[in-house]
């Protein structure tokens, strides 16, 4: 499929369309300024209204709209934008369509499928995110399942002391919520133990080097 020109070409237009699509509400975000004049009384002028209240959160997301443009619009980096702009555009679609964003939810949703066209586009790109594994796993430490999440717990009983000291949460009864941290603390520790013991770690090895 990427070696046929038509799909090629309209990649390269997708590409420039949704980074293009992205460049002007992404600079008014930057910038500061009020996304839409929707009084409160209307549910989507609510909720932008809301999130220009949020300060610095709403640059944010202007700042992480514009780069995900930017990486599109190079052929070196628009698998990086793709996957960047594929969970902005995702929670935009879902938005529009919940608070009766009228017209714009079919705009969003369907951003929302060029960009998963862009992400499967990239699929040779991507692959070894999740099909590519390491050669070794993690050396096992000497009673791990034992020692770590008793270490843990350990901390659950710290915790719970500097709460009591400092008074933290104004509880009644510390001794239970010592309790309840260490045992957190143990449970908290074994799936810690789990995952290390499982870890992947050394070079990256392809899948068909497993298969030799």
């Amino acid at each position: 499929m990427t070696g046929n020109r038509w799909l090629q070409l309209f990649t390269v237009f997708t590409r420039c369309l949704l980074a293009v699509g992205f460049i002007q509400p992404s600079i008014t975000k930057i910038l500061h300024r009020p996304f839409t004049i929707l009084p409160d009384s209307n549910p989507v002028g609510h909720y932008f209204n809301a999130l220009y209240d949020t300060g610095f959160y709403y640059e944010f997301i202007g700042w992480s709209q514009i780069t995900a443009a930017v990486l599109l619009l190079f052929p070196r980096t628009a698998h990086i934008g793709a996957l960047l702009f594929l969970p902005i555009i995702a929670n935009i679609a879902v938005l529009t369509t919940s608070v009766g964003f009228v017209g714009t939810w079919l705009v969003t949703i369907l951003m929302c499928s060029a960009a998963l066209w862009l992400v499967a586009w990239e699929y040779d790109r991507l692959k070894p995110i999740i099909f590519y594994d390491r050669a070794e796993r993690a050396k096992p430490l000497r009673m791990q399942f034992l020692v770590v999440p008793l270490f843990f717990a350990m901390g659950g009983v710290v915790m719970a002391f500097l709460w009591w000291k400092i008074g933290l949460g104004n509880f009644r009864n510390y001794v239970q919520i010592g309790g309840l941290l260490t045992l957190l603390g143990l449970v908290f520790g074994l799936i810690v133990a789990v995952h290390y013991r499982f870890m992947p770690t050394g070079d990256l090895v392809q899948p068909t080097d497993q298969l030799k």
